[in-house]
């Protein structure tokens, strides 16, 4: 508000000013006597006041005139003046429309359109790291992967746009399957951004899958120091890595390492059962009950499953199926309830001809939690116990459509595997697999031949002759009571 009315006052003033110098002029005698060509001009002060500025607007609008032309003379022979860098700016108008023109395309789904306008672009601005991504990534949506990969090469060539194109390449690849390229690729991307997120997942999901464990190892330490895993997690992948080198070191025969190895991994997630087995035989072949025992224990408490008894059962392999279930109480005396817990005593049991007791440890589980497992070690009690014929092949046909119980299954895509492994073959997650009990429909999915002898077999009515016979269904000799623990699915 003020300074409008300032600028209206200077204004005010301003005409003031000239309408006082006019009238002045006007008003004053004398004058300019001016000859030209022989004629004499006279003119008053007012004229020759408007003679002044009419010759000052002359030669001011001369040099102008004399200006332009001299821009018009270097514009033709090339030069850079006010005229190019006149059309440069209309022509990086129209090309920056065309650049928004063509990501509006791209972000529609209009794959030509978008290759076009970014065309159009690149000719109007000249600046390839603006289109080259666009017309890449449309040739992508068009399905020219020819056109797609030929630009993501030219991204290669400038330093600022050299990510953009391996990355571009390395997801191409991955497309096509050729996963050894794209693990080269992947390689070179987190060099050249080592915190990127994306290029750290798809590398550690690379390495894992060729069996680079050591590879792998450093980019998940990678993830943990730029912040993109959280330790807890960090921690148990490392361990799984660390267990699938102890693995592979396991087939190459190095059992010095592949104890160590197995060791650091039951250090860095003791509740990982693969790693305290391998550790556990390490202790045991080195003559270290003592730690074999207390490793085996923890990792119990936190999961029972039937490798870890039957790691157990190889500390003391040469002992009486009396002593073996006095040292077994004090493993699962902190999880007396849980399923695997009555299964293994009952099975002990039955190995120690103790069929009363074996009906005790194993209760209500095969009404509870009817698996296959529960059903047969059910069966062998009864004909241990000399039931008829009926009872045990009730027994053992409901064994035949009942679920196999917990096994390794993928958390992702529910693909049941007989043994642990660190990836999935099914789905290609990494430290996907636990210990549950799948889904129904996979559960029942199984195969009944290795029962179905003993219900389709010659069973006679002679008590006496069968109870062998009875614990063979759980493996009845004491040394091999938790082998029948072990087994898994296939």
């Amino acid at each position: 508000m003020l300074w409008s009315l300032i600028k209206i006052i200077a204004f005010i003033a301003i005409v003031a000013g000239l309408t006082y110098g006019s009238i002045y002029l006007l008003e004053t005698e004398g004058g300019v006597m001016v000859t030209v060509a022989g004629v004499e001009y006279s003119l008053g002060p007012f004229q020759t006041a408007l003679a002044l500025i009419a010759l000052v607007t002359a030669v001011w609008f001369g040099i102008l005139l004399f200006g332009f032309l001299v821009a018009v003379l270097k514009f033709l022979n090339g030069d850079e003046t006010a005229i190019s860098r006149y059309f440069d700016r209309n022509r990086e108008k129209r090309g920056y429309q065309a650049l928004s023109d063509s990501v509006m395309a791209l972000a529609s789904g209009e794959g030509r359109a978008a290759m076009e306008k970014a065309r159009i672009a690149e000719k109007k601005l000249g600046k390839p790291e603006l289109t080259n991504l666009i017309v890449a990534q449309a040739a992508e949506m068009s399905g020219d992967s020819k056109k797609a990969e030929e630009t993501y090469k030219k991204l290669l060539k400038d330093e600022s746009t050299r990510f953009v194109g391996v990355r571009g390449l390395m997801k191409q690849k991955l497309v096509a399957g050729q996963t050894d390229v794209a693990l080269k690729l992947a390689e070179t991307a987190f060099a050249l951004k080592p915190r990127h997120e994306e290029v750290q997942d798809t590398l550690l999901r690379l390495q894992t899958e060729s069996k680079d464990w050591k590879g792998a190892r450093g980019t998940l330490n990678a993830k943990l120091r730029h912040g993109t895993l959280p330790r807890d997690v960090h921690r148990r992948r490392d361990a799984v890595l660390a267990l699938s080198e102890a693995k592979d070191v396991i087939a190459e025969g190095a059992t010095v390492e592949m104890r160590e190895q197995a060791i650091e991994a039951n250090r860095l997630s003791p509740d990982l059962i693969p790693a305290a087995v391998i550790a556990a035989k390490g202790y045991i072949d080195k003559g270290k009950p003592r730690n074999a025992t207390r490793l085996i224990k923890k990792a119990w408490d936190a999961q029972p499953h039937p490798d870890l008894a039957a790691a157990f059962a190889e500390i003391a392999p040469e002992e009486t199926p009396e002593a073996r279930i006095k040292r077994f109480k004090a493993l699962v005396k902190n999880t007396p309830e849980h399923s695997e817990t009555k299964m293994l005593m009952a099975e002990l049991y039955i190995a120690a001809e103790d069929f009363p007791e074996a009906r005790r440890a194993l209760g209500g589980l095969h009404e509870s939690d009817p698996t296959q497992r529960a059903l047969t070690i059910m069966a062998a009690i009864e004909r241990g116990e000399g039931a008829n014929d009926a009872v045990v092949k009730g027994f053992l046909a409901k064994a035949l459509s009942a679920p196999r119980g917990p096994q390794w299954v993928c958390s992702n895509c529910n693909a049941i595997y007989a043994e642990w492994t660190p990836v999935c073959d099914n789905c290609g997650g990494f430290d996907t697999l636990v210990w549950t009990t799948p889904p129904e429909s996979e559960a029942l999915n199984v195969t009944s031949a290795a029962m179905l002898p003993l219900i389709i077999g010659a069973l006679e009515d002679h008590s006496e002759e069968e109870v062998p016979e009875a614990a063979d269904v759980v493996e009845g000799d004491a040394s091999e009571a938790p082998e029948s623990a072990e087994a898994k699915p296939v």
